[in-house]
């Protein structure tokens, strides 16, 4: 959010953003940018995060139907075009606006350099080369764009994006528009759905750059789950260094297992947390705690012998971390060596000022194993009386999704936290939110798509919308209204008829 925030005020800023008026509405944001303006907008908004988003990403009928305009005359004909899409994802009855800033950075930097346009005339042939003067002149000084601010929920066929000028350049503008709303909107959906029914007080982290569709596909999927509602990703430094992401993570399997016993730690000193002194062998700390843990007269017959290259491990890695020790304990047996061989550590590390984070289950039957661990750390609580170890941190993972959270919740568990992967960045129940890109009016006259599919059938005319509340503060209904209708006002009885249902009214 507060990113977010950021963004809005640097688009203020570049573009002298105006809000209309909007009386006990959710006030759609306006941006438009002017000759005199366009320079500092693309120094103060900066480029595209990705490179390739430039004035070449769009469909190749874009530049025939702009040729074709042009050839007419009619390429500086005022068009208004609405950016929507026809249905909620996922089955669902909500959808995250994402994607805005992108835009923004797009028509900031919307300019075709030369090596582009002698591009263009290699595989346009046909076109007579006044046209390209006419490319190489244009820029989006001229256009306007109407939005509802990112990160609103939205619903179908409500614009969440009015865009305005000169028809042949808004026309060169529709493809990356919406491919830049997308994914950004089923993403950033993907996520709120998730954090929903994972609840408010769990910590979810991203898990997902090596499962996503490419360098891209990642960078935005990190960038939107973050909007979505997630706290952190784990998976992607790139994402944290470009937008300020927190970066929560541990250790793999391969860590575990590249150690063959204790013996491979050569440095076992380590400082107590205040510097007072320090501890010369703390893996012998450990080995101690280990024995103890076994010893113990609350855990008798529970621990037996763990596996030593897995307790060598979390020591090296204890070493190397001791403020934030969080331990991925599945690689070979959870209850019987990775969590004992954790607390070892932990205990270990208690002993010398630090507090441990927590650890990862990664496979398994999670409810069952977060319930026993979260038994074991309570027992270690109160038979050594370390106040605060009986919650420590548990996390899991293992392909996680919407459904098998929601499992979890019913059977019951004690997990703190969710790393989400595939079925978060890949929108795995959905391929695309299907958005579309429709002209509304031209030269000030309202147009319409008609088809026999009452569904593609677009609504014409430059509209406003408004979200109207009820007495109880509630969010009852959007609304569409064209530009010249008067503004609904607070206590005031209005009609509202849906654009396709005669039945439909409220």
């Amino acid at each position: 959010q507060a990113s977010h925030a950021t963004a809005q005020r640097t688009l203020a800023e570049a573009f002298a953003l105006q809000s209309p008026s909007m009386e006990a509405t959710a006030p759609s944001v306006g941006a438009g940018a002017n000759g005199s303006l366009a320079a500092a907008a693309r120094a103060q908004v900066g480029p595209p995060t990705n490179p390739m988003a430039t004035a070449l990403l769009t469909d190749q009928y874009q530049f025939s139907m702009a040729y074709a305009y042009w050839k007419a005359g009619k390429h500086a004909d005022h068009a208004v075009f609405d950016l929507y899409f026809r249905k909620n994802p996922f089955g669902g009855e909500f959808t995250v606006f994402a994607g805005l800033e992108e835009c923004i950075k797009f028509i900031a930097n919307f300019k075709f350099t030369e090596d582009e346009i002698s591009f263009l005339q290699s595989v346009m042939p046909m076109c007579e080369d006044a046209f390209f003067d006419y490319l190489r002149g244009i820029d989006c000084s001229d256009v306007e764009v109407y939005s509802i601010p990112e990160g609103s929920v939205v619903f179908p066929k409500v614009p969440l994006m009015r865009v305005e000028g000169p028809v042949a350049v808004v026309q060169l503008l529709e493809t990356p528009f919406v491919n830049l709303i997308n994914y950004a909107s089923l993403v950033t959906t993907n996520a709120a759905r998730h954090r929903h029914v994972a609840g408010k007080s769990k910590v979810l982290m991203e898990f997902g750059l090596r499962r996503a569709q490419g360098p891209d596909g990642a960078i935005s999927a990190s960038k939107y789950c973050f909007m979505g509602g997630f706290d952190a990703t784990s998976s992607n430094v790139l994402a944290g260094h470009l937008f300020g992401i927190p970066l929560r993570g541990t250790h793999s399997h391969a860590y575990v297992s590249s150690y063959m016993s204790l013996d491979e730690i050569p440095d076992r000193t380590l400082r107590n947390k205040d510097g007072s002194k320090i501890c010369k062998d703390f893996v012998s700390l450990v080995k101690e705690w280990l024995c103890k843990i076994q010893a113990a007269d609350s855990l008798r017959n529970v621990f037996g012998d763990t596996n030593q290259s897995e307790l060598a491990a979390f020591a090296s890695y204890a070493l190397a971390f001791p403020s934030s020790f969080l331990a991925l304990v599945d690689t070979y047996d959870v209850m019987r060596s990775g969590i004992p061989n954790f607390c070892a550590v932990a205990l270990a590390l208690h002993d010398l000022g630090y507090k441990a984070s927590g650890i990862r289950l990664d496979s398994g039957d999670l409810a069952y194993l977060s319930i026993e661990t979260r038994k074991v750390f309570h027992a270690i609580e109160k038979e050594f009386n370390i106040p605060g170890f009986g919650k420590m941190v548990i996390t899991a993972s293992n392909d996680l999704n919407e459904e098998t959270i929601d499992a979890l919740n019913k059977q019951g568990h004690e997990v703190d936290a969710f790393g989400i992967g595939t079925y978060l960045v890949t929108c795995y129940s959905q391929a695309a939110l299907g958005c579309v890109f429709k002209l509304v009016e031209i030269n000030s006259r309202p147009r319409i798509k008609l088809s026999e599919d009452v569904a593609k059938v677009s609504i014409p005319c430059k509209k406003r919308c408004f979200r109207l509340y009820g007495k109880e503060g509630y969010p009852l209904v959007d609304i569409m209204i064209r530009e010249s209708e008067p503004s609904p006002k607070a206590g005031e009885r209005i009609l509202c008829r849906h654009p396709f249902l005669e039945s439909k009214r409220a």
